[in-house]
């Protein structure tokens, strides 16, 4: 294809995207958002004293919404491209502390009175993060399906690299960018990858610019040497307003990573967070009060659970099974009983029988069709449900909330030189390759999934893995 062919295909596919429409639908996703956060809280105040105050009015407090976007802008949140969800997450708490600190203090220094008013503003920015993430996730799907959202981009590569690029850009509603064009001097590149034309001429970037006005460029094109990349940054690359480059070790995911200058020589420089004690101990603060305080509010539930186990089939509430932990030390993981009292042996003449069964045994040390399940124990399963008394483990420190997955000494193999690494820290009751394909993702998935929230832990990527978490249990997706 060259670049005349290109403008007609261009315009008709990728003509109504751009930034500003972007950051129009998060903005007015974003002041829904907040407008519902606002009457979450005069509902719940309202709730309690319905003579404290009116409900309905939490309209009138409009006026007050563009600090909200003000804030959000302060905070890089527009139009949010190529933004990490645990990032997105802290800046959108806190500009909500700082808003709604503001009302507050506004309305305190105006009426020298803390009243119901501003208890529902408090019980607003408890729940606003949580409202706010979630209609960001709808309006990037909407964006997504109505082909007006993201911004266009040009990849510089077409080999493994730049082909790596091009599918996770083309696979993710949340990062914003979508390729629209390869360009790669190698002529066995073909034509199209994914139907994404490529035009063998890397030196054109200057005349995409000029003609087609897009402003991003990602170069995936690691295995050139340092003099030919140096020239195609400095006079093709540079034309574009913004460029990322995709280093040869693009592998190492660490979002903390940063540019230092050691006397004119630029050295990537990356903190290993979870090597810290203090952050160690906030991890261990934030899971003892979340533990605490969920636990006292699913207790209910807890029980009825316990009481539907012991009723449907007979044998003990609880199964403890072994499991390895923090450097490799064995610990008793607990979960409700979701199998029969014969389940071992079972299994064991299930796998002699079946070639089909063992292989998916051996590859997930789980079955789909498992027979071994109690009725009540299916569902269980399917919600997550049986895990609950790992809170247990939470609580004497031997798990944390969010973490690798602890596993079972035929799983070691699996994880090969990375086992020491992944398992430096407390498995968790939940973690990244859960909430990203739980059992359907393979073990070379969740090596990276763990070794991305390893490099990249922060306090709030805990927290969105927890939020996250909800929807794949609703959803039930991979959970057997």
């Amino acid at each position: 294809m060259d670049i005349r062919e290109f403008e007609k295909w261009y315009h008709i596919r990728y003509g109504r995207t751009s930034s500003a429409l972007v950051s129009t639908g998060f903005i007015i996703s974003d002041l829904l958002g907040i407008m519902f956060s606002f009457g979450t809280g005069f509902f719940f105040v309202n709730l309690y004293d319905i003579t404290a105050i009116n409900f309905k009015s939490f309209v009138t407090y409009w006026p007050y919404l563009p600090v909200f976007i003000l804030f959000f802008q302060i905070n890089g949140l527009y139009p949010g491209i190529s933004l990490a969800p645990s990032e997105e997450l802290r800046h959108f708490t806190v500009s909500s502390v700082l808003a709604h600190g503001g009302i507050i203090l506004s309305r305190y220094i105006e009426d020298q009175e803390f009243d119901a008013i501003s208890i529902a503003f408090i019980i607003s920015f408890v729940c606003s993060p949580v409202v706010l993430m979630v209609m960001r996730s709808l309006t990037h799907t909407i964006l997504s399906r109505t082909g007006i959202g993201g911004i266009p981009a040009v990849i510089y590569g077409s080999g493994s690299t730049g082909r790596l690029v091009t599918d996770r850009l083309l696979n993710s509603k949340r990062i914003g960018y979508i390729p629209v064009l390869i360009l790669d001097d190698t002529a066995e590149s073909g034509e199209y990858y994914r139907d994404i034309p490529i035009i063998h001429d890397t030196s054109i970037g200057p005349e995409i610019v000029e003609q087609f006005r897009i402003r991003m460029a990602i170069v995936a094109m690691p295995e050139l040497s340092q003099d030919i990349l140096t020239h195609l940054l400095n006079y093709s690359v540079s034309a574009f307003r913004y460029s990322v480059l995709i280093p040869d070790f693009f592998n190492i995911t660490n979002i903390w990573m940063s540019v230092r200058d050691f006397d004119g020589i630029l050295g990537f420089v990356a903190s290993h967070k979870l090597k810290m004690s203090w952050n160690l101990a906030i991890k261990r603060l934030l899971d003892l009060a979340i533990v605490i305080i969920g636990g006292l509010i699913i207790l209910p539930l807890l029980i009825v659970i316990a009481l539907l186990v012991k009723l449907n089939s007979p044998g003990p509430v609880l199964y403890r099974h072994r499991r390895l932990g923090k450097n490799g030390k064995y610990f008793n993981a607990y979960k409700f009983r979701s199998m029969f009292r014969d389940s071992q042996e079972v299994l064991e003449k299930l796998l002699a029988q079946s070639p089909g069964l063992r292989a998916e045994w051996e590859a997930n040390h789980k079955l789909k069709d498992d027979p071994r399940v109690t009725p009540v124990g299916k569902f269980l399963r399917r919600t997550s449900f049986d895990e609950f008394p790992q809170l247990i483990n939470v609580l004497k420190g031997e798990m944390s909330l969010v973490g690798p997955r602890p596993i079972v000494d035929g799983e070691v193999e699996k994880y090969g030189k990375d086992f020491d690494r992944i398992f430096s820290v407390k498995p968790g009751l939940t973690g990244l390759w859960q909430v990203s394909g739980r059992s359907d993702t393979d073990y070379t998935e969740r090596v990276a999934f763990d070794t991305y929230y390893l490099q990249s832990w922060s306090v709030w990527l805990d927290l969105w893995v927890l939020l996250k978490t909800f929807g794949v249990v609703i959803k039930g997706k991979g959970a057997y």
